[in-house]
């Protein structure tokens, strides 16, 4: 009754307060979320958190992992992890500044509300009520930067935890579900593939090499790899759609009509349904781009060059039909029916790593990235009250 009290008052108002804090921070990813991290490691400590961050070579963008109950050298607990970074928002689309909260509607809106800033700062709120309880365990935070371009930053937590010997037993991640489990999801990969070629006048396409025409071979390549995934059965059918996917999104080349163009460049993605499929797709393509179009265009130029740019690799996240991470996720929403989805996260990461790990979090995925973004304060409910009940039961 105290948990069902406190979230109707004082606790759902701490949230909003901190999540329209949190949402005053631009940590567009690429940019820096120090002030951002600062703000929550101060959070923290006010509960007693012990903590320790991991940075990117340049300094400007930091993981924080932080420990209450225990101290930051203790072996097991469970991690509420989150990404700090958010996807690029421009006023001029929205109804307001998107980096300014708005509650209307039985809603809060504002870039990151729902992807995810909504869920770590239902975390932040509650961190007093795990630091009041002696626990069987500790509770561990953890909150990342550049997810939404590869999931840069998860990697070094974990590799710090490996460093000082730090033994997580599970992991809940709060990507938003509409508070439902998740136990899988697909790879992503992303690439850009550069092409250079020869510029020349184009009433003599002899004198130069078009880079465009041999990334449009590549790209045939690419759609005919798309095509052969769709006949693949490999394992269950546990997707929608359920075999994986590749797409191209942008073609990039050329100066004008009259003239033969020196460079082109090709953006593209595959969500893998297994790491051996996304490995298929690498080394088909990288063996057609190697041994088929780069002797042709080496032929008329020496100089010219297939250079492919990986941009992001994230591993799946493989179903386990019963583990500590899901049946906690379970016990704790009351809700046993399981799901899995598309879009990447970092959950494989920590999966990877051995911890136990689930997905469970606040928020609509229809509503994450978009203009208006926004986060139901249904969702923010259910949320406190899943992690109250982890309170009651860690």
């Amino acid at each position: 009754m105290l948990a069902e009290n406190k979230i109707d008052g004082e606790i759902f108002q701490k949230t909003l307060k901190i999540l329209s804090d949190l949402v005053k921070f631009q940590t567009e990813s690429g940019k820096s979320n120090l002030n951002l991290i600062e703000y929550c490691e101060n959070e923290l400590k006010k509960s007693g958190a012990s903590s320790f961050k991991t940075f990117d070579n340049s300094k400007t963008k930091a993981n924080l992992f932080s420990t209450i109950n225990g101290n930051e050298t203790e072996n097991g607990g469970i991690i509420l992890s989150g990404h700090t970074d958010v996807v690029p928002a421009s006023s001029k689309d929205w109804t307001t500044n998107p980096f300014i909260a708005r509650e209307e509607d039985n809603k809060i809106f504002g870039r990151g509300t729902c992807d995810m800033k909504g869920f770590i700062a239902c975390t932040l709120a509650l961190a007093p009520l795990f630091a009041s309880k002696k626990l069987k365990s500790p509770i561990h935070f953890s909150y990342t930067f550049d997810e939404e371009t590869g999931c840069l930053g998860a990697p070094l937590v974990l590799a710090e935890l490996k460093r000082r010997n730090i033994n997580c037993s599970t992991c809940i991640i709060g990507e938003p579900t509409n508070m439902k489990v998740v136990t899988a999801h697909k790879g992503y990969n992303e690439y850009i593939t550069h092409f250079s070629g020869l510029s020349g006048h184009a009433s003599n396409p002899e004198s130069g090499v078009n880079a465009i025409e041999y990334a449009l071979e590549y790209s045939n390549k690419l759609m005919d790899l798309k095509n052969e995934l769709k006949t693949n059965n490999v394992i269950k059918k546990i997707f929608s759609p359920s075999y994986s996917t590749l797409q191209i999104g942008k073609i990039t080349g050329g100066m004008g009509a009259n003239i033969i163009a020196d460079q082109c460049s090709i953006e593209w993605e595959v969500r893998p349904i297994n790491k051996k499929e996304g490995d298929y797709i690498n080394k088909t393509i990288d063996n057609f781009a190697q041994n088929v179009l780069l002797p042709k265009i080496k032929k008329n130029n020496p100089k010219g060059d297939i250079k492919k740019e990986i941009i992001g690799e994230v591993v799946g996240f493989h179903k386990e039909e019963s583990s500590e991470a899901v049946n906690l996720a379970c016990n704790l929403t009351g809700d046993n029916s399981k799901e899995t989805m598309s879009f990447g996260t970092e959950a494989g990461l920590f999966q990877n790593s051995g911890i136990s790990t689930v997905i469970c979090g606040p928020g609509s995925i229809k509503q994450a990235h978009t203009v208006d973004e926004y986060i139901t304060f249904d969702q923010i409910n259910k949320c406190l009250k899943m992690l109250l009940n982890l309170r009651e039961k860690a």
